[in-house]
């Protein structure tokens, strides 16, 4: 195995289809098991740096596959009335909360009685 084998870069990942990506997840996780089993069986130190990139290149293959997954479920709510909280904007608390324009822009139906029953009074101001 070269070094190099076991560096996966996240642009080669986002071409792939799922079943390259979950091969390639296969594929690390062996290596990684290996070095590991090298490592207490008293191997280089060289393994040491190999199990980093190896640990490292499984997290963006992992990661590639959660944004494509994601964006899938983007895809298949958006229109719908309900999308899920984990793909709600996050904003903060207070805006989350606060009333929409529809609902800010809403008047009762005493109010709206009164506002045509008694409008705003027009005054002649004298000069």
């Amino acid at each position: 195995m070269a070094p190099s084998e076991n560096r996966v870069k996240a642009a080669q990942l986002w071409g792939k289809n799922k079943e390259e990506l979950k091969s390639e997840l296969e594929r690390l996780k062996g290596n990684l098991v290996t070095l590991r089993t090298q490592k207490i069986a008293g191997g280089a130190s060289s393994k040491l740096n190999q199990i980093h990139d190896v640990r490292k290149s499984i997290a963006r293959v992992l990661t590639v596959i959660n944004a494509n997954q994601r964006h899938q479920l983007r895809i298949f709510y958006k229109g719908k009335k309900y999308i899920p909280l984990d793909l709600r904007p996050k904003q903060t608390r207070a805006i989350r909360r606060r009333l929409t324009k529809e609902e800010a822009s809403k008047v009762t139906e005493k109010t709206r009685k009164k506002l045509i029953h008694f409008p705003q009074r027009k005054f002649a101001v004298k000069a």
